[in-house]
């Protein structure tokens, strides 16, 4: 007699969402994604126009070991399905003075580079690394891999040794104050003032805890994935296909069903979809408002600031830059004050400092001969009805100006295709309140605990997944929110 399996829904195809699945799969469950869009994989999706493909969101891939992780659970071997490669330069910088700073994977390198071309010294960068790799062996198996929210987390003897180590995590001084006890030069001190904007937080305000970001890119590396981010989600969603998950596009829950204190399933269409276990990997500000309409939300927490957004223009470009590489940043001359006009203007200010990824260095065939794909993106406010067409073309024109000064060419004469993406069409596209990238935002020194956790005491069988919740965004965190909420299920 055979046992009948149960069953689980997924609420999204973003990339926690791809993860729960799989993970759900592999405990045995009947498993139906269903994703209001006719891709799967939220922000990390992609699109080709005039022979230009860009990866739509996430162009940072490190930690690759959770997506390995995934197939090593379905018992597959991950290079069936996905393959990357590490980069020895994670990442070049520019400053208006013409100093350029090659970020080499390689630490002796990447000290001596800082030693070379700043006034820092090698000895002050590998103290700082040293103090972010402390960081994350204090917090990583508590803050990253197991729920905040649960009393067996706290009663664990690696939590509570933890817990006695907390003043060296750094949490009462900001990352700026941090990071200027450090160095000296204004140069290596923006450097790593930028870790926060992994999350969508301000350096001058977010603890200084944060810094155990630049150790998850130092010490476990960034890489390229072949054929460029979206093959993530490719790789993701075809395991999850060969393992008999079912994903229904243009499909757009409209309700979870509630009975009893209890997550029974999703509606759609009108007809309801019947389900033992329910997880989101919508945002939580809209899971409640829009899916749980007749529930009390948690208030407090859909209240909280918002991270922060980007404007992201996909420039395809008639030239070749030699002096790029993957992944390049371009410094604002003045960095408080371009975070200032983010988190307290809600405005765009008027040097910003530029992200410009380029994948076809990589991956030649993502741009026509001779020319270059270029992902182009500021860090800008969340979407509170502010003239977004007026701050666009005014950032347009800034954003022009400053790639055309330091590259000394006119970025303008070269640009031969555009799509432009901003907070509105962000919340539009992947249902993120406000545009906002990662969910809440950082910048309180208990915005670890402040999250919602990944379950809700008030419905069983409800579950949460994805960068608005614990332990936030990006594809690291992302990943390991759908482990800690598939690993909540009782």
């Amino acid at each position: 007699m055979s046992v009948k399996r149960k069953k689980a829904v997924v609420i999204g195809a973003g990339i926690a969402g791809i993860a729960s699945a799989i993970r759900l799969r592999a405990k045995g469950y009947d498993v139906d994604v269903y994703e209001a869009n006719s891709y799967a994989g939220g922000k990390l999706s992609e699109f080709v126009i005039e022979g230009f493909r860009f990866d739509a969101g996430p162009s940072l891939f490190t930690m690759p070991q959770y997506v390995d992780e995934l197939f090593l659970l379905a018992g597959k071997k991950p290079p069936a399905y996905f393959s990357y490669r590490k980069l020895d330069i994670v990442c070049r910088y520019f400053y208006e003075d013409g100093t350029h700073i090659s970020a080499w994977a390689d630490e002796d390198k990447f000290a001596s580079e800082i030693e070379n071309k700043t006034v820092d010294t090698a000895k002050a960068i590998k103290a700082f690394l040293k103090k972010s790799r402390n960081i994350y062996a204090i917090t990583h198996h508590v803050f990253l891999e197991r729920s905040l929210h649960k009393l067996g987390t706290y009663l664990r003897l690696p939590t509570l040794m933890s817990f006695l180590r907390m003043p060296a995590i750094d949490p009462f001084r900001t990352m700026n104050e941090a990071n200027s006890s450090f160095f000296k030069d204004s140069k290596t001190v923006r450097f790593f003032n930028r870790y926060a904007t992994y999350n969508g937080s301000d350096p001058y305000r977010a603890p200084a805890t944060l810094n155990i970001i630049p150790h998850l890119e130092q010490h476990f590396g960034a890489w390229f994935p072949e054929g460029g981010m979206y093959s993530i989600t490719k790789s993701l969603v075809k395991l999850a296909e060969d393992l008999g998950v079912k994903f229904h596009y243009n499909t757009l829950v409209q309700e979870i069903i509630v009975r009893d204190a209890q997550a029974r399933g999703v509606l759609i269409n009108g007809m309801v979809a019947e389900a033992d276990i329910v997880i989101s990997n919508m945002d939580v500000w809209f899971t409640y408002k829009k899916l749980l309409k007749d529930q009390l939300p948690p208030k407090r927490i859909l209240k909280q600031e918002r991270s922060s957004s980007a404007l992201i223009f996909y420039w395809g470009i008639r030239h070749r830059f030699p002096e790029l590489d993957l992944h390049n940043i371009f410094f604002s001359e003045n960095y408080r004050e371009e975070f200032k006009a983010i988190w307290q203007d809600g405005k765009i200010y008027e040097d910003p400092t530029v992200y410009v990824n380029i994948s076809s260095k990589y991956n030649p065939d993502d741009a026509p001969p001779g020319c270059e794909n270029w992902f182009v993106m500021i860090n800008v406010p969340s979407n509170v009805g502010q003239d977004w067409d007026r701050l666009i073309a005014e950032a347009r024109t800034n954003i022009i100006a400053k790639l055309s000064r330091n590259l000394k060419i006119d970025v303008e004469a070269v640009i031969c295709t555009e799509n432009i993406l901003d907070p509105r069409s962000i919340e539009s596209q992947t249902f993120s309140y406000c545009g906002s990238l990662y969910g809440s935002g950082s910048n309180n020194r208990f915005s670890a605990f402040l999250r919602h956790p990944n379950f809700t005491g008030k419905i069983k069988k409800l579950y949460f997944a994805g960068g608005s919740v614990h332990p936030g965004g990006g594809i690291p965190l992302a990943l390991l929110s759908a482990k800690i909420a598939v690993n909540s299920i009782r």
